[in-house]
């Protein structure tokens, strides 16, 4: 079994999406993993990343905020 901790809850104001970010720990010294859950209505999509791939998404996504100034 699997232990989830909830990091931070997102409302997307354009679109109206919500991301939920959780951290994944699985049981008996497995991984822990971030789980990005993105609800579109009665939509989800899912994504359980390891430590490398949220590092660079998080690096992708602050380069381009960064870059977006404050329009």
């Amino acid at each position: 079994m699997a232990k989830i901790t909830e990091l931070s809850k997102i409302n997307v104001p354009l679109g109206g999406q919500q991301i939920d970010l959780q951290q994944i720990d699985h049981a008996e010294g497995g991984m822990s993993m971030l789980r990005v859950r993105i609800r579109e209505g009665k939509r989800f999509t899912i994504f359980d990343i390891d430590p490398v791939t949220a590092t660079q998404w998080a690096d992708t996504m602050h380069q381009w905020a960064a870059s977006q100034g404050n329009k």
